[in-house]
């Protein structure tokens, strides 16, 4: 051992460079690594063997991985702001000046309290929490449900906001490779001959995978492979970026780490890439699996590849007496690495009955002892391994010797990393020979064109010596070991860990299987087997072979869990990126905007825009304003900002077809040059939008949707147009952005417009709901004759860059005619004249067009759109439904929004019976009295009715019913 610590080897680390040492601390202990350390290795260099606790029994845990794989190191790092919880030790990399510190353990990692749990076992088995804090059922609240939410999670999450910055993004390529190993750059290098475009993403900071680590010339060849692929302009290689998901049509996000937790690099600490990808390889190897045996989880107990990489790669020794216990041929390279550090191989205990071949004779011949058709009974020592009890495999736990050890080094076998390949679809196959499920390439996820997207190569298609890339000799068959000895007793299997961060045991599974628990995703949740932070990477598999054995039957009748994304666990720092402070939630501006804020608007946020809610002027209140504006346009003109209403182009041989199905009323047979008023329903055959439709050529139409609306109706359009109606040619295009809009309203509106010049804006060359094309004020337009007000209306539509600009015209040649902005109250105290509904007010989620009056909006010359089937239930086209009228207030006062209408008796909770609600209600500056609208149960049939509307501390409002429109009934004005 060297100076540097207690478990430094004086050889070996091909990661590490001994000549720069790294300070760090944990638990408040200074502490010396190396660069190229992880955070791991550099403490058991330092001979803290033990880094944590588990969740339910508080057990010591030490690294049992040395990947991403890992179930039990995981620290708290750094602090303030950057402080995360949960951070694997085995995949961070050491940086000078770390602070790390252990996680769910009180007072300190040695002396926990919660370690109680661990004695009290029986109380405690799988699915108790669903058995108990049932009785005596005051104690849930008070008692219960306050001491399970201080004890839940694992870990602290930060207070602080986070000070890094991340970034996002985006690739695309013919092929993208995922995996740096051996398998997955001759891949690449093959593609790349071709011509392809390629990106290879490897989740380490170092290329190779395993061969390095496993194989004599293994670097060498690695080497041979990269200095190829780094001279050709169509490879792509990335280093420390993890692939988390694969999804539809070759869409792959990955994480690139660029400097993680380096706060002194100047550079983002994270980048999330999002990759368009032709087709993708899956080179993600596999994963070594541990063997089930009384005492698995003693700090010291490790996977034998961990072992052999804490030896070769970071030069640290696990333990000076390491004993490897295994069913394979694999493991034998750990005995022989560690031979080579200088460490001591007291024995090699093999389940399999004659174990030969090239690496058991190697071990052979360097003096190993083998034990054949043996197993562990148990391991002595608590935090950590003292000594190994030995068994016979076939018996059922009697001790036959105990050999002293510090380490014990395990191997169950390998699983390929299927996970990318089963995000899309992916199917596997059971091997029996190799104990492992491995993609069925028969079935593969498949994309747009039903062909594969995804092909498996390497370890992660099951072929784990990969022979014909590393040159590596035919290993023996392993033997399948799920339980150890095979005929362990109950009592040692509930000493036997399979998740070893959520401690579910053997006993576990085996009683959610005795309690009718035979479906593995019922069992998983009862049991929460695989639902640790590692998301079952190492103990999957072992509890599907420990179910199985339970239920008698094969391994593939019962299955496996769903894979989903992420693989690794994903910052939500990265996934936000830039989109957080002022940027979480975009403030959209119309082109516009500036000359609103110079006016003094007083903005109202309508979605992710802000839109003038009024212009008062100095000493005038908001009221005043408002009154002033609606004044203005109905004696003048006025002008408001329209640029944020919805715009989205609907195109294609399908697209009028398409339109009748979303909308209520007929759209395919609207002529080119005309408008025509619809509305929306979702398939519940609720109102959920309404607008302006034009058709701007034989085979395409403009929707124009309201403000709040517009995304929401574009991604409507799109899940009917992808899911159900997908082999139609309908093309849809959000283009809000794409246009600013001007309403010009008023009796004057016409005289306005003529002054700028450019069209024939005439009654008879533009008829009311109809459209046309040219230029205003030499500015390229589209003005659509439509109003929302009841006045005279032109909507002007212009590039949006030119927006500003026809604003400015029509206020510099208006002012004469004393040319008044006005706001969205205005706006809606003038459609609340008309009796027009607004979405939002006059809908909220149960209201159907028939309940507003708009019968006629809906066409009864088509067999369907969405919605007509439920509005066709009797709830729906019940008499007794709430319907659209007109409110007068009895006694001037104005109406509160919102408020019901009482009725006779009371409902079941003494509660008064309701009849109706105030959906909109203002004060009309054109009739100079409050007006309302709302929703009243056989309303129409009850005009000239008195209502009661009680409200809290005050006087009981009342109003009669009227008709709802109460301005220009005939609609007279809006022709001028």
């Amino acid at each position: 051992m060297s100076d540097n610590g207690p478990f430094r080897l004086n050889r070996g680390g091909r990661l590490i460079d001994r000549a720069y040492p790294l300070p760090f601390r944990f638990d408040g202990r200074q502490l010396l690594g190396l660069r190229g350390d992880t955070i791991a290795s550099a403490l058991l260099a330092n001979g803290q063997l033990m880094m944590g606790r588990s969740f339910k029994y508080h057990r010591p845990r030490g690294p049992m991985a040395s990947g991403v794989e890992e179930p039990n190191a995981l620290l708290g790092l750094g602090q303030g702001g950057r402080f995360e919880p949960n951070q694997r030790a085995t995949t961070t990399a050491l940086v000078g000046g770390m602070v790390t510190t252990s996680q769910n353990s009180w007072p300190t990692l040695n002396v926990d309290i919660g370690a109680v749990n661990s004695w009290m076992y029986r109380f405690f088995p799988a699915g108790f929490y669903y058995k108990t804090f049932i009785h005596p059922r005051p104690f849930w609240k008070h008692v219960f449900e306050p001491v399970i939410r201080r004890s839940a999670g694992l870990g602290k999450a930060p207070t602080e906001a986070d000070p890094d910055t991340y970034e996002q993004a985006y690739a695309h390529a013919d092929l993208v490779v995922v995996g740096g190993g051996i398998a997955g750059l001759s891949a690449a290098r093959d593609a790349a001959g071709q011509g392809k475009s390629v990106i290879v993403l490897e989740q380490n900071p170092q290329w190779g995978g395993r061969t390095p680590t496993d194989h004599a010339d293994g670097q060498s060849r690695v080497d041979a492979l990269l200095s190829e692929l780094r001279v050709l302009p169509n490879v792509t290689l990335r280093r420390g970026t993890m692939a988390t998901g694969l999804y539809d049509h070759g869409y792959l996000i990955a994480r690139e780490a660029l400097a993680d937790h380096d706060p002194n690099a100047g550079l983002p600490r994270q980048r999330l890439w999002r990759i368009r990808a032709g087709h993708v390889i899956v080179a993600t190897g596999a994963l070594e699996r541990p063997l089930s045996f009384a005492g698995n989880d003693v700090p010291g107990v490790m996977l034998a590849s961990a072992a052999r990489d804490f030896i070769v790669d970071y030069g640290v020794a696990p333990g000076r007496r390491i004993l490897v216990v295994t069913n394979n041929d694999d493991a034998y390279r750990t005995a022989l690495a560690a031979l080579d550090a200088g460490l001591e191989v007291p024995a090699v205990i093999d389940t399999r009955p004659d174990p030969v071949g090239a690496l058991p004779a190697a071990a052979r011949a360097r003096g190993i002892r083998i034990l054949a058709a043996s197993a562990i009974a148990g391991i002595k020592g608590g935090h950590a391994v003292e000594a190994v009890k030995i068994c016979s495999h076939a018996g059922s736990g009697q001790v036959s010797e105990v050999i002293a050890s510090d380490c014990v080094a395990m191997s169950g076998g390998w699983s390929p990393v299927v996970h990318l390949w089963s995000h899309c679809g992916g199917k596997l196959n059971w091997s029996d020979a190799q104990a492992m499920f491995a993609p069925d390439t028969a079935r593969p996820p498949t994309g747009a064109d039903g062909k594969a997207m995804a092909s498996p190569v390497g370890a992660a298609a099951g072929d784990l010596r990969v022979a014909a890339c590393t040159g590596a000799a035919e290993e023996r068959p392993l033997m399948p070991v799920w339980v150890m000895p095979v005929n362990a007793t109950r009592k040692m299997k509930f000493k036997m860990w399979l998740d070893f961060q959520n401690d579910v045991k053997v006993s576990d599974v085996e009683l959610a299987a005795q309690e009718g628990y035979e479906s593995v995703e019922h069992t998983k949740r009862y049991t929460t087997l695989g639902m640790a932070t590692d998301q079952g990477k190492v103990s999957n598999i072992n509890g599907l072979a420990v179910l199985s054995a339970a239920l008698k039957q094969p391994i593939p009748a019962t299955g496996t869990t769903t894979f989903r994304p992420p693989y690794t666990p994903l910052t939500l720092g990265t996934i936000a990126a830039e989109g957080r402070g002022d940027l979480f939630q975009p403030l959209r501006k119309t082109p516009m905007h500036g000359w609103h804020e110079a006016r003094g608007a007083h903005w109202e946020p309508v979605g992710h825009w802000r839109r003038p809610y009024c212009y008062p002027k100095s000493g005038e209140s908001h009221a005043e304003a408002v009154a002033r504006e609606v004044r203005a346009v109905r004696a003048g003109v006025g002008t408001l900002d329209a640029s944020t209403l919805g715009k989205i182009v609907v195109k294609g041989p399908d697209a009028g077809r398409f339109l009748d199905m979303i909308y209520t009323g007929m759209m395919s047979t609207l002529p080119v040059g005309k408008c025509r008023y619809g509305l929306i329903c979702n398939e519940n055959g609720f109102l959920v939008d309404d607008g302006v439709v034009a058709r701007l050529s034989d085979d395409s139409w403009l929707v124009h949707t309201t403000t709040g609306g517009a995304d929401r109706m574009h991604a409507h359009m799109e899940d009917w147009l992808q899911c159900e109606w997908w082999d139609w040619k309908v093309y849809a295009a959000n283009v809000t952005e794409q246009w600013a809009q001007v309403a010009v309203v008023g009796p004057q509106a016409r005289t306005l417009l003529e002054r700028l010049g450019g069209m024939d804006l005439s009654a008879e060359a533009l008829p009311f709901m109809g459209w046309a094309e040219g230029e205003i004020a030499g500015i390229p337009a589209r003005v659509y004759r439509i109003s929302f007000s009841g006045e005279l209306s032109f909507e002007v539509a212009v590039p949006a860059k030119r927006g500003l600009e026809l604003w400015e015209k029509l206020h510099a040649a208006g002012a004469d005619m004393g040319i008044t902005p006005y706001g969205t109250e205005a706006m809606h105290v003038m459609r609340a004249e008309k009796g027009f509904i607004m979405i939002g007010d006059e809908t909220d989620g149960t209201v159907i067009p028939q309940d507003l009056g708009l019968g006629w909006a809906i066409s009864k010359k088509k067999d369907d759109y969405i919605g007509k089937r439920a509005q066709e239930r009797s709830f729906m086209a019940s008499a007794d439904r709430w319907k659209l009228v007109g409110l007068e207030s009895v006694d001037g006062r104005m109406l509160p929004d919102g408020v019901y209408a009482v009725a006779e008796g009371v409902n079941a909770n003494g509660q008064r019976n309701v009849q109706g609600r105030v959906t909109s209600t203002y004060v009309s500056p054109t009739l100079d009295r409050p007006i309302a609208m709302g929703l009243v149960r056989h309303g129409p049939d009850r005009m000239g009715e008195v209502l009661e509307f009680p409200v809290a501390g005050q006087e009981s409002f009342k109003a009669r019913i009227v008709d709802p429109v109460f301005y220009d009934k005939e609609g007279s004005r809006a022709n001028g």
